[in-house]
């Protein structure tokens, strides 16, 4: 089973929930039985990358998702540093609340493709509703180890999980640089 080229936004009627399995049960609960209600409920926002061969059902499996939100931090979360440029008020950000590979795939780079396709979607969304980073909450070390190697940074504990940010001015930088690589 390969992947498809482009992620969509989920959709219950085309994407197979059921077969997803990551590994982790409060992932796989997550895209079977929450993402579309969250986005039903105009709460966040789950892109999926398909199978491109449909299962028996005529819907194809999912082969990698994410999910994102907006929320808000307090400044004073943030390093010193940061924290003293910014107001005092709850700083917007950006929530990739849920990224997943199917096992299936794991060990063969989806889940580095799903994150920048992840950062690019924000990327594109903070050209008209601003944010200052993009903040992860890990649910594994293994996670935790995954988003340092792409330069998110702890920022503190939040709900028993290693929360950890990237600001947008630094995913702005990296994709300008990797644009001019690329031409």
């Amino acid at each position: 089973m390969g992947w498809s080229k482009h992620f969509n936004a989920l959709n219950k009627s085309i994407h197979d929930r059921t077969s997803f399995d990551c590994g982790e049960l409060e992932l796989n609960t997550f895209i079977r039985t929450q993402a579309a209600k969250h986005m039903k409920a105009g709460l966040s926002r789950t892109m999926v990358l398909p199978a491109r061969i449909p299962l028996p059902n005529q819907k194809f499996p999912i082969s990698a998702f994410y999910t994102v939100t907006p929320g808000a931090i307090c400044r004073d979360t943030l390093p010193a540093n940061l924290a003293k440029k910014l107001p005092r008020y709850p700083v917007p950000v950006f929530l990739l609340a849920k990224l997943g590979v199917h096992k299936e795939f794991h060990g063969r780079g989806l889940g580095k493709v799903t994150l920048i396709k992840a950062l690019e979607y924000l990327r594109e969304v903070n050209e008209y509703m601003p944010a200052y980073a993009i903040i992860v909450d890990c649910l594994t070390d293994s996670a935790q180890r995954f988003y340092a190697k792409y330069g998110f940074e702890i920022l503190c504990e939040h709900n028993g999980r290693i929360r950890m940010f990237l600001p947008m001015k630094t995913i702005d930088q990296l994709f300008k640089t990797m644009n001019k690589i690329d031409k």
